[in-house]
């Protein structure tokens, strides 16, 4: 089925594009900033889909570690059964909030085994591990090993007063650890690394972070202990089975393992899916995804992803300070994703996060600026907007869209102008994950269709039976600026935008790419049209939990 809009039905593909989340720790419940790495994913997935790319989208849980087999005895439950009872809560929520994933990888199932197992087997083949002695500090809680000097830095004279040293970043008690453990000669990758940031400014972004992990690798590379001997909820090295892979170091692999790495039969996928185009990452976890990460796939003969999106936390906004606060249950301002979703549903919970919270950096968010935001883009401008000119087609035209006169496309209008360019200015924000930016090039059109109805009085031109042929151009204008404008949307809000398409008379599965779908004048009407309820309903303040007061 064509989508209507009289472009060529299909895509021609620019490509793959391969975008991953990080893999989330089945230890918690996902919460608003897990949720909110994976809206990002999915809305630049959906966006490069639509662009011509074919995209593969992977999300997925790390499963393996220390911490999830003490979580698992104290539930009385095996590892694996632990795993799995985790597992629904995620697929839910994203399944709920309309993500797009093409693979949702487990760190458990028996392909990822045999990719880390095929990767230990290339190191050790170039030489780049050594079985030693590890002694050092260590966080049960964030599965990471510390430096002496890292933990000296969180911890000042620990040692004269007899304490047991701190976490440098979640702030709980170390404990020491002594055993027997293979290492990775990540010693061996400064200079590489150096060279490969100096080659690709643009490898980690925003800027802030590059700085912080290249200050990190001139400051100098100790190899890394990555195997454990205490515990065996893990993957077993393939010629040391008495040692399974530090949880970090099989995580990251995951990425290998969903496009076939280490499988004969994927060959072929694996040379045409890797380097992934893009990981999204949140800040605390940039060293392991831009210095150890490139290193292993360095020391694996394998190139490096093209780009790590490292994006901030989500404060809680004090409304006393109006600074943001790290949420916290004790302090009684933290918010879980059903909270959000309950008050902006799941369209107007992804439109809020993407355009209102810039990713590079921490976002202080708060219910009362959620429906600020929702009552000004969604409900008065974009809502609105769709609901008088349906209203008036169903009215003046019984029923239908007008039909496209001859002329229609080629006729001036502040809103044909306003349209032209518009692929090239929101393809180009997009691209660069400027999502806020990329939705007001949308919105401008939004908002110049609302004028254009003041300016135009397609109420006034109905009353004039002479003036039926300037109606019917200006309501085709209006409606041709709503098919643009719900495309261009649908990376954000997709089902909004497939209802919209479906209420105008087109089909609300697009098959057009952006740049075809921008061309203005496709629009063919005399489509059926259906009003329907509000696609936002306004919120007001009685609306807003309590936690915005």
């Amino acid at each position: 089925m064509a989508c209507g809009c009289g472009c060529s039905e299909g895509k021609t593909p620019k490509g793959s594009y391969f975008i991953t989340t990080p893999i989330y720790y089945v230890n918690a419940q996902p919460h608003l900033g897990t949720a909110y790495s994976t809206v990002v994913a999915d809305v630049q997935a959906r966006f490069r889909r639509l662009d011509g790319y074919d995209t593969f989208f992977l999300t997925g849980l790390d499963e393996h570690g220390q911490k999830v087999a003490d979580s698992a005895a104290a539930h009385d439950m095996t590892p694996q059964e632990w795993c799995d009872s985790m597992v629904p809560a995620f697929k839910e929520l994203w399944q709920e909030l309309e993500i797009s994933n093409d693979d949702f990888i487990r760190t458990t199932q028996e392909r990822h085994e045999r990719s880390v197992q095929h990767f230990w087997e290339v190191l050790k083949e170039r030489g780049y591990i050594y079985k030693g002695n590890y002694e050092g500090w260590y966080c049960v809680p964030d599965e990471t090993f510390f430096t002496e000097t890292d933990v000296r830095h969180a911890n000042e004279d620990y040692e004269e007063k007899g304490e047991t040293p701190v976490c440098p970043d979640c702030r709980r008690p170390l404990v020491r650890i002594s055993e027997q453990s293979w290492f990775f000669k990540l010693s061996e990758f400064q200079e590489p690394l150096l060279k490969m940031y100096a080659n690709n400014p643009n490898f980690l972004e925003p800027e802030i972070r590059r700085n912080e992990v290249v200050s990190f690798i001139e400051g100098g590379l100790k190899d890394l202990s990555v195997t454990r001997t205490t515990f065996d909820w893990g993957i077993p090295l393939p010629f040391d089975t008495d040692h399974v892979t530090y949880v970090w170091f099989d995580a990251l692999i995951n990425y290998l393992t969903a496009v076939g790495y280490g499988d004969p039969e994927a060959a072929d996928t694996f040379a045409y899916r890797w380097p992934a185009q893009t990981h999204i990452v949140g800040k605390d976890i940039t060293r392991f995804h831009c210095v150890i990460w490139p290193a292993m796939l360095m020391a694996a003969g394998l190139p490096v992803p093209e780009h790590v999106l490292a994006h901030g936390f989500l404060l809680v906004k004090n409304p006393v300070t109006g600074k943001g606060e790290k949420m916290s249950k004790s302090r009684g301002n933290a918010i879980a994703p059903r909270e959000v979703i309950n008050l902006l549903g799941v369209e107007g919970y992804r439109y809020y996060f993407m355009v209102d919270v810039a990713h590079g950096t921490d976002g202080a968010i708060s219910f009362d600026r959620m429906a600020q935001v929702y009552n000004t883009d969604l409900a008065n401008r974009w809502g609105n907007l769709v609901s008088r000119t349906l209203n008036m087609c169903a009215k003046y035209f019984d029923g239908k869209t007008p039909a496209r006169g001859c002329d229609f496309a080629q006729r001036p209008s502040v809103l044909r102008d306003r349209a032209q360019g518009i692929y090239e200015r929101y393809a180009t924000q997009m691209a660069n994950f400027s999502y806020g930016d990329a939705a007001a090039v949308v919105m401008e059109l939004v908002s110049e269709a609302n004028n254009y109805i003041e300016t135009a009085k397609p109420f006034s031109l109905a009353k004039d039976p002479e003036k039926a042929e300037e109606l019917a151009f200006v309501m085709w204008s209006l409606v041709e600026a709503i098919r643009i404008a719900a495309i261009f949307l649908s990376p954000f809000i997709p089902q909004a935008s497939a209802e919209v398409l479906r209420r105008i008379g087109e089909n609300p599965q697009i098959t057009c790419t952006l740049e075809e779908a921008s061309e203005w004048g496709l629009f063919g009407g005399d489509t059926p049209v259906e009003k329907g309820e509000a696609l936002f309903p306004r919120l007001d303040e009685s609306m807003l939990p309590h936690t915005a007061e």
